[in-house]
């Protein structure tokens, strides 16, 4: 078991609110107590946290954790990243590993996700898949392809509702009937379904078949006040994945992260260089469309929750771990305050996806903790300052990262 540890005087954010000159009691892993002058156990590590801000670990609601993702991730605060689309094989060791290894973030899986053949990712084959992964034809396929993945282990369900338009080309999808089904089948399973959707036509489709998650943000156009009613009137939550559409829309928001003081000494440099790419795709899309519907989503009441898209090198703008925290600011440029933000890497992930032992700071729950210089709560920039990292009460070490694997071009690979 590892020693206790007293965090004294620290501001703890505990996923809701804050809290000034708390003391935080971790004993065996857990929060044991939380409180002024708490008393420590003789054995107990002392950390002076005054000035300083404890946080939930935080959560990165859309990866694919591909190796070395969880151990990146960890260097950066993201204690669990919830994969959308991998490869069971290297997955499921990451899944045993990750039960028992407090040197690599935790992470929930949908194994292998619902899509065509020669629809999204296949471009991403040789990239991220070593393989062709399984593919289904029609709706009979659906409880079938649903019941595989459940053997796999799957905690939830990806559909890739992709029709190539982000792309600026066309590429063959899921037909309307499947995606019905798909999700049918997924919830007779109890299987919570989340869906890849990139324009606005495709995500009310994914709605009206009762998905539970949208895992991007259209943004080939303006949504209408209509849409963005239909969406929160469905009570569904929105993953809007600033960092990797940003990416893909031309934007390298990833650059002043591989560029800063306090992430550089911790990136190998083909992690960096991944940073500062972007896409080059000709398509009808924007950031600014992106940012002005998770503005209004978040307005009218959706669960908005913060996550990367992170993938691998050759998957450019973004990287595990570090691309959270502008992801962060995006957030807060769409209107959200930074204690919003900060509940959409925390709280807000934990209760969607069922994670009943992490994303706030409250006895009983695991201790998975971010100790970071400053207050991120007025300032979002500030959680990248970060002293130390806990995974079940265990500090993380935070070294550099080995090379990245897997090189593509933005014409021939895009994040999922």
């Amino acid at each position: 078991m590892a020693q206790p540890l007293l965090f004294r005087q620290a501001r703890v954010f505990d996923g809701q609110s804050v809290h000034t000159d708390y003391d935080v009691l971790v004993i065996d892993g857990k929060i044991a107590q939380l409180g002024s002058a708490i008393e420590a156990p003789a054995d107990a590590e002392i950390i002076e946290a005054h000035g300083k801000t404890l946080l939930p670990g935080l959560i990165d609601s859309h990866t694919h954790a591909k190796p070395p993702a969880l151990e990146m991730a960890l260097t950066f605060g993201v204690t669990t990243e919830l994969d959308m689309f991998s490869e069971p094989g290297y997955m499921t060791e990451q899944r045993r590993e990750a039960q028992t290894r407090n040197s690599m973030a935790d992470v929930r899986s949908a194994m292998t996700g619902a899509s065509v053949a020669g629809g999204h990712p296949s471009g991403m084959i040789g990239v991220v898949f070593d393989k062709q992964y399984p593919v289904l034809e029609n709706a009979e396929d659906a409880e079938a392809f649903v019941a595989a993945r459940v053997a796999e282990g799957a905690d939830y369900f990806k559909l890739m509702i992709e029709d190539g338009t982000i792309f600026g080309h066309e590429a063959p999808r899921l037909s309307d009937d499947v995606v019905y089904a798909l999700v049918a089948a997924a919830h007779a399973q109890g299987l919570k379904a989340m869906a890849h959707t990139t324009t606005v036509k495709l995500m009310l489709l994914a709605i009206r078949a009762g998905i539970d998650g949208l895992m991007h943000v259209a943004g080939d156009r303006l949504m209408t006040d209509e849409e963005v009613a239909e969406v929160a009137q469905s009570g569904i939550f929105v993953v809007p994945t600033l960092s990797t559409l940003a990416s893909v829309y031309g934007d390298k928001h990833g650059q002043h992260l591989a560029e800063d003081d306090r992430t550089r000494p911790l990136l190998s440099d083909a992690w960096a260089e991944n940073l500062c790419q972007c896409w080059h795709l000709t398509n009808p899309g924007s950031t600014a469309n992106v940012i002005d519907a998770t503005r209004r989503l978040y307005e009218a009441g959706v669960d908005v929750l913060a996550a990367t898209d992170a993938v691998t090198v050759g998957v450019p703008g973004t990287a595990h771990g570090v691309s959270m925290h502008g992801e962060l600011e995006l957030l807060v440029d769409c209107g959200l305050s930074p204690a919003a933000a900060l509940r959409a890497a925390t709280l807000l992930p934990a209760r969607r996806f069922s994670l009943d032992d992490r994303g706030r700071i409250t006895p009983g729950l695991q201790a998975d903790l971010v100790l970071v210089n400053g207050d991120p709560t007025t300032d979002v920039r500030q959680t990248l300052s970060i002293e130390g990292v806990w995974r079940r009460g265990e500090q993380a070490p935070r070294i550099g990262q080995a090379e990245g694997v897997g090189t593509a071009s933005a014409a021939s690979a895009v994040a999922g």
